[in-house]
């Protein structure tokens, strides 16, 4: 990435969570009392005094930890740190000064990078408390007071981690990036998919299911193009979800459907295809996006020369609802047909944002009502009287009409379908907007 990067890091329920929200203004991570609620690398943009800068927030740090999720917790940490251009290490007032924090105090010397020592939970307004100066024991320099809940003294930290950034001869970013959304059950492979295409191991994987919480960004780009995937943790049926921060981890699920361009929904083909699979697809689906449906673990499973056909008519019985996404057939573990799946997103992005001109709308318009009539009831006939392109992400016609009432569901179809046919749009939603003439626009 071309923006500066600030690494949060820290031990466990110090705020370094709250303090990544409040910098990026934006509620991207999870926020709970428990300690290792968050365990991957999250990204988040934010801006200061007209620069931009990438933020990290990562998952807390035990250095002498064994359990095998905190063991991944410290090592995705590491990452972050290699990666910054400044680190910020955050420490709790009313804790003090612990043995874990001089710990990774020292880690962090020892890489070498910038470290800006952030001291939270700094509540109150005026002078700083004298509790302060205690963390001057951990060699890191000035600790900077500052209250992540209230957002009192995140001006200074972001002012001393930039006064460490270097800003000349950096690229601005590409616009061009496509968002994918990897989305689906529990334990069918999303992180390991990610960390494919990301060739690294960016998130966390495990055969527990429940391991990814937050949704993650990875930055990947390759012979395809410029992508940013944002594994999220895996949706179960609300019957199942118990725990709170599961509640968070799936509203999370959700809004990276909201801000991505294309959603991949993975689908496990050892176990076949489910009533949640269908479902999962079909939020993406009703957010008019994009959508790629991905059939992992196809390495797992017994073939002949029927098995592929019979799992696609399969798919196409699910996800009738959505018989414009395709299907792609790969294995996270061994990459087999992966660069097909950036093929197919770069096919569905592009029509997702595909602009039609007015005039040859109506040309399509008036073929199609001059093949097959538009309806009538009671000797009053439906009228169409132009059709124009109101929005693209998906593409959302306007047809002006005499009577709404007459524009059948059936006749909606049959002229949704050639506008797909005609401008090859096979591989998005569209909507279709009926309006009667003189109805405000």
């Amino acid at each position: 990435m071309s923006r500066p990067v600030i690494a949060i890091v820290g031990r466990p329920n110090v705020g370094k969570s709250t303090l990544f929200n409040k910098l990026s203004g934006q509620r991207l991570s999870i926020v709970d009392d428990t300690p290792g609620v968050t365990r991957d690398r999250i990204y988040a943009p934010c801006e200061w005094l007209g620069r931009q800068v990438m933020l990290i927030d990562t998952g807390g740090i035990e250095p002498r930890a064994d359990d095998v999720i905190l063991s991944q917790m410290r090592r995705q940490a590491q990452l972050a740190i290699d990666a910054a251009d400044v680190t910020v290490l955050v420490c709790d007032l009313r804790s003090g000064v612990t043995a874990t924090d001089a710990e990774v105090a020292s880690l962090l010397q020892k890489s070498g990078k910038p470290v800006v020592l952030c001291v939270n939970k700094c509540d109150s307004v005026g002078e700083p408390p004298p509790e302060l100066y205690e963390f001057y024991n951990l060699g890191l320099g000035d600790p900077i007071p500052v209250s992540s809940t209230h957002g009192h003294g995140t001006g200074d930290l972001l002012d001393a981690c930039f006064a460490e950034i270097d800003f000349g001869g950096r690229e601005d970013e590409d616009e061009g990036i496509i968002k994918v959304a990897i989305i689906g059950k529990p334990n069918v492979g999303k992180s390991s998919l990610v960390n494919r295409v990301a060739g690294a191991e960016r998130v966390i994987v495990a055969d527990k299911a429940g391991t990814t919480r937050d949704a993650t960004d990875t930055p990947v780009t390759n012979e395809y193009g410029s992508y940013l995937f944002i594994d999220t943790a895996g949706i179960r049926r609300k019957a199942k979800v118990e725990e709170a921060i599961e509640r968070y981890s799936v509203l999370r699920a959700y809004m990276a459907v909201d801000r991505c361009d294309v959603a991949v929904t993975v689908i496990d083909a050892s176990v076949g295809v489910t009533e949640q699979d269908a479902k999962i697809a079909g939020y993406a689906h009703e957010q008019g996006k994009a959508s790629v449906i991905a059939v992992n673990k196809w390495d797992a499973v017994e073939k002949d020369d029927k098995t592929m056909g019979a799992f696609t008519r399969t798919l196409e019985e699910k996800f009738s609802f959505m018989p414009y996404a395709p299907f792609v057939f790969l294995s996270a573990a061994t990459g087999q047909r992966v660069p097909k799946m950036f093929e197919e997103i770069n096919r569905v992005a592009a029509q997702n944002a595909v602009r039609v001109k007015t005039g040859m709308l109506n040309d399509v318009l008036a073929a199609a009502t001059a093949r097959v009539q538009p309806p009538s009831d009671k000797g009053k006939r439906l009228k169409i009287y132009y059709m124009t392109q109101a929005s693209t992400k998906p593409p959302t016609f306007v047809c002006f009409v005499n009577r709404a009432d007459l524009f059948h569901f059936s006749y909606q179809r049959y002229l949704e379908n050639q506008i797909r046919q005609t401008f090859d749009l096979t591989g998005t939603p569209l909507r279709l907007v009926v309006r009667e003439r003189g109805e405000s626009q």
